[in-house]
């Protein structure tokens, strides 16, 4: 098994090969903050938070799709990254509608979370107050499209885990949405099999359990604990 040698940070890391940069980054003690990134599912850079800077590259990476290579030398935390880092935070809130004092996920978000850590205490970014619905047609369960980030853990954890395939992603720029069905209701989508996984996966409160009030959802950890290990040890129930 071949092994690759790099520095993060200036601290030596040896690691398997196919490894990512976020991969090495954990071996190596440093925190990238990530909110598309979920163990067990597999990764598509979505929400950009994880870039890094590699010598002679010029231009960022995003350390969860990117293979370690020999060699590397990689920063984690320039200015640059930091001033990015805090500008993608300022602008997911601005483009949504994000009003954390009456959302379920209040004080327990992976969302506010990351604003603390990059240093956002505002926005400078006008507000959107886009127009998006909440869907409560599922008897147990709702989503509200406001506090969406379209970071696709819902989308991946119900194809590669549960395997039922109920959400995608619908449209393009402004208009993208996360859909069930083909742009059903979700009560209405025979495929759901109403596991929670979506839920559990949701970095923020737009997918919850109905009978939540604010600052309720609370993310049950050996439920994400086997998100984690389900593909792995091919365990699909609970």
């Amino acid at each position: 098994m071949s092994v690759k040698t790099l520095t993060i940070d200036g601290i030596d890391i040896a690691i398997e090969e196919g490894s990512t940069l976020l991969d090495a980054a954990k071996e190596a003690g440093v925190e990238i903050p990530t909110l598309c990134h979920l163990e067990g599912v597999s990764d598509v850079g979505a929400c950009r938070l994880c870039l890094v800077e590699v010598k002679g590259i010029n231009k960022l990476l995003p350390a969860c799709v990117t293979e370690v290579s020999e060699g590397m030398e990689v920063q984690t935390q320039t200015a640059q990254l930091q001033d990015y880092r805090r500008m993608t935070v300022e602008l997911l809130f601005s483009e949504g509608n994000h009003v954390c004092a009456f959302c379920v996920a209040n004080g327990n978000c992976e969302l506010q979370d990351v604003a603390i850590a990059v240093g956002m205490d505002h926005s400078r970014f006008e507000y959107r107050f886009p127009n998006r619905e909440v869907d409560i047609s599922h008897p147990q369960f709702g989503i509200d499209h406001n506090r969406c980030i379209l970071c696709t853990r819902c989308v991946r954890v119900c194809d590669q885990i549960e395997g039922a395939h109920v959400w995608d992603v619908s449209g393009r720029g402004g208009t993208a949405k996360i859909i069930s069905g083909l742009n059903q209701p979700w009560g209405e989508v025979d495929a759901c099999t109403s596991c929670g996984k979506c839920v559990n996966a949701c970095p923020t409160g737009s997918i919850f359990r109905k009978g939540t009030t604010t600052a309720e959802k609370e993310s049950d950890r050996e439920k994400l604990e086997f998100l984690v290990n389900a593909r792995t040890k091919h365990q699909w129930t609970r």
